[in-house]
């Protein structure tokens, strides 16, 4: 079922808003001047890490293939289009037969990238290209910047399972992308009911304070989610006392208790304790889980604890302190006419600043050592040096407007494990760094 037969605002009809108003004021500039419909080559890249970063994580592909797809001015768009005047009656006319049909590249989603990487390539007509602008980098830019956190965390946590929960402290929508991304990034699970549904991505969650509150006393909110959930459900134990809500966990569910959770206090302190009480009464199969605004250098300083599993919540949906990854949408070649068969010409904006980037058509691969670890990333506009030519990065996603290469989330994920471990050990370090792979130009 699509979920926007129940009216949830977790799918639209059409992505054609998800824009800014210049892109329509250059399309109608651009129809006018009788270049809109020259053959053009758009990319998407970042200058630059976030400070300390070694790599980022590629996310959000496809949900920006829904959109590219779903992007589409029906007669209620065109009508406040209208209304507001934004573009002339021409334009508008030429809007309401809009179909995306270029040829979209990319990066695989859940690969890794570097600065400069070419993560997404978008032909087409200059028209049918600029309006995705806006939409792709979106999707992208907050998608991988949760990714690129939830990866850290993930290897920081080891085989920890990571639960995200961090629902009540986003966006309603923001919230379910950034579970999707969190997922491709390592963790394991969401509290976030509309992620479950809209991707399928595992649920978990049992009880908050509230509930403990509820009660008249702590063993009655115990005895209650015991009655409900049974034996095998998570208490919280830190409403109180917490030496005494362990005590009072195990004697109400026995020592097949399934977890207790520590939500704040000193978690590397009380972990300790909570395992060695648990242990001396008996419940040595039951876990720990912890909580209370976890980020990577928390996880990492709690990896000689006793801790089973970690719930985040703030510091992953905001991208652990970059919120977004600086991802760009470039023209990067033009045909010198709209003829279909006119010859592409490299362009770029010469800038100071660090704005400056480089224009052509490129290809990326990844070479790698004699171990198969990743050494550089190696960006070019030329033929691919033959060495490089099983190595090549970028695979085709849009061919003719039909989208080709929709996977199931699971795949996502587990190629990112596979791409974080064929980079250097140093890559997972949390310490301050360059980038783990020099970028190359061929």
């Amino acid at each position: 079922m699509n979920t926007a037969d129940l009216g949830l605002p977790v799918d639209v009809p059409s992505t054609a808003l998800f824009t800014d108003h210049y892109e329509l004021t250059m399309l109608q500039a651009a129809l006018k001047a009788g270049t809109a419909e020259r053959r053009s080559v758009f990319e998407v890249f970042t200058r630059r890490l976030p400070e300390g970063r070694r790599y980022g994580v590629v996310a959000g592909t496809g949900r920006v293939l829904d959109a590219v797809e779903n992007f589409r001015f029906d007669p209620g768009v065109l009508g406040f289009l209208r209304e507001r005047s934004v573009v002339n009656a021409e334009t508008l006319d030429w809007l309401a037969g809009y179909r995306f049909s270029g040829d979209v590249w990319g990066y695989q989603e859940g690969e890794v990238y570097f600065p400069g990487s070419p993560i997404m390539r978008v032909e087409g007509t200059f028209a049918e290209c600029v309006l995705l602008e806006t939409v792709i980098l979106s999707i992208l830019n907050h998608d991988s910047a949760i990714a690129a956190a939830a990866s850290r965390m993930s290897s920081a946590a080891g085989k920890r399972p990571l639960i995200e929960m961090g629902a009540r402290r986003t966006h309603e929508l923001a919230a379910v992308a950034a579970s999707r991304a969190a997922y491709v990034g390592g963790f394991t699970s969401t509290s976030d009911l509309a992620a479950g549904f809209r991707y399928g991505i595992p649920t978990v969650g049992t009880s908050a304070h509230a509930f403990t509150l509820l009660h008249d006393r702590e063993r009655d909110a115990f005895q209650a989610q015991v009655d409900s959930l049974g034996r095998d459900t998570t208490l919280l134990v830190d409403t109180y006392d917490v030496t005494e809500a362990v005590r009072t966990a195990v004697e109400v569910a026995g020592p097949e208790l399934g977890a207790v959770r520590i939500d704040s206090g000193d978690l590397l302190l009380v972990a300790h304790r909570v395992r060695q009480q648990l242990d001396e009464l008996g419940a040595t199969g039951t876990r720990i889980i912890v909580t209370s605004d976890l980020d990577e250098y928390a996880i990492a300083s709690l990896a000689a604890a006793p801790v089973d599993a970690y719930g985040v919540g703030t510091q992953l949906v905001t991208g652990s302190g970059h919120p977004t990854a600086s991802m760009v949408y470039k023209l990067v070649a033009r045909a010198e006419s709209a003829d279909p068969t006119a010859p592409l010409v490299p362009v770029a904006k010469k800038s100071t600043g660090g704005k400056t980037s480089v224009g052509g058509r490129k290809w990326a691969a990844r070479r790698v050592d004699e171990h198969g670890v990743a050494e550089a990333e190696v960006i070019g506009t030329g033929p691919v040096p033959a060495e490089l030519e099983e190595h090549q990065l970028l695979v085709p996603l849009v061919k003719e407007g039909r989208v080709l290469a929709r996977e199931p989330l699971d795949v996502v994920r587990d190629r990112h494990t596979a791409a974080r471990a064929r980079l250097p050990l140093s890559a997972t370090q949390l310490s301050r760094g360059e980038p783990v792979l020099p970028t190359e130009y061929a």
